[in-house]
């Protein structure tokens, strides 16, 4: 903690009004909240949320770096799979939380090249100042096609084509559990003392209900007498996904984020959980530090969203490593197009590329789940290395 760097006077303004909202709540609800009402308002509470209160997020200078800001081969690659989807259905796109906009310019360019333009671009966007920043990154650098781009507001009650989401279900409000003694607890959140630092305390509950029901079914390791394990389940993320089941006439969604499948997810080694938080290219794991200023994610359970998916009338049409879906779409040719092995501009792409797919890095953290419905398409990215059969 003492490494990670002070946020400015402002930014600490902003937290300090987003900490009363939620005190204020936390106080309403008797003295408690669960944990996922808290990482929503943490996010997305109107005006002073992380994505909501207008701070710099993406690139370099912001918390992290995706996909998108690292190299352009990323979308272009993206394209291959997103175009096979788009000619078996519509030619429409919908990207949800499309960050700096840099993927749907990418996206679109790449998507032009291959002869198969889409008609509409949907953006599904919350946050009005990442609108603003979309909006103008699309009109500098693909004026031409930029007027077929829309945001929207919320799901569409039907739809036909490609939904990409690249890094959206992590930051989906998860739930927290702790299990000791044989016993299930929701974790939540209370007020601190007054005056301490950080202003919030984690507080458990039993689970109760449907978490419990949820919980139960989760191979969690038996623990040891005294011993405790963290860890997340994500029903919300789980409910958008069967929700596109309804809404989904023909099309695919291709969903990209960094996670396991529930064999490997609940694991005796992640005993503390895999909620982590990102302040300006620091990791942590402390939620309750800088409420508002920092990112807050939880790894994704793939088999949940399998589940989910086939429920709500999707078909599974394949899961892989990122890694694996970005070298079979030809992330490789697009980098040797890039000119001279010598030059600063593909070492640049090369050293990119090697972030995205190498098995150390991004290539094997990052999953690609694809689902579908009326739809009888070429699988390019999922040629080879499919791992369905381990969901």
């Amino acid at each position: 903690m003492s490494e990670l760097p002070s946020p400015d006077e402002r930014a600490l303004a902003q937290s300090e009004r987003l900490v009363a909202l939620i005190a204020a709540e936390i106080a309403a609800a008797g003295g408690w909240v669960p944990f996922y009402r808290y990482m929503e308002l943490a996010l997305y509470a109107p005006g002073l949320g992380y994505y909501t209160g207008g701070l710099h997020k993406f690139g370099e200078g912001g918390d992290f770096v995706t996909a998108p800001e690292l190299t352009p081969l990323f979308g272009q690659a993206l394209a291959v799979q997103a175009a096979a989807f788009m000619r078996a259905s519509e030619p429409e796109v919908i990207e949800v939380g499309a960050g700096s906009g840099l993927l749907a310019v990418d996206l679109l360019l790449e998507l032009e090249r291959l002869g198969c333009a889409p008609e509409r671009y949907g953006i599904l966007e919350l946050s009005a100042e990442l609108r603003a920043r979309q909006r103008e990154t699309l009109l500098e650098r693909v004026p031409a096609l930029a007027a077929r781009v829309h945001w929207l507001n919320v799901l569409p009650e039907a739809f036909s084509g490609v939904v990409l989401a690249n890094e959206v279900l992590d930051a989906m409000p998860a739930h927290v559990l702790a299990v000791r003694d044989g016993a299930i607890f929701e974790r939540g959140v209370a007020v601190a003392e007054a005056g301490a630092a950080p202003p919030f305390v984690w507080a458990d509950r039993p689970a109760r209900r449907a978490l419990l029901a949820a919980a139960q079914r989760l191979p969690l390791p038996a623990q040891a007498a005294g011993g405790e394990y963290h860890t997340e389940i994500n029903l919300a993320a789980a409910a958008w996904v069967g929700e596109w089941g309804r809404r989904l006439t023909r099309g695919a969604l291709l969903l990209l984020d960094y996670g396991y499948p529930r064999a490997e997810f609940y694991l005796p080694m992640r005993s503390r959980g895999t909620l982590m938080c990102h302040y300006r290219q620091h990791a942590y794991d402390d939620p309750f530090l800088w409420t508002g200023l920092a990112d807050i994610t939880a790894s994704v359970d793939f088999t949940a969203m399998a589940e989910a998916a086939f429920e709500a009338g999707l078909d599974v049409l394949g899961y892989a490593s990122q890694g694996r879906f970005l070298l079979n779409c030809g992330i490789l040719d697009r980098l040797a197009r890039r000119g001279s092995r010598d030059s600063a501009d593909y070492l640049r792409a090369a050293h990119a590329v090697e972030r995205l797919t190498s098995p150390r890095e991004m290539g094997e953290s990052f999953k690609v789940l694809a689902l579908g419905k009326g739809v009888d398409a070429h699988l390019p990215g999922f040629a080879s290395g499919d791992r369905t059969h381990t969901l």
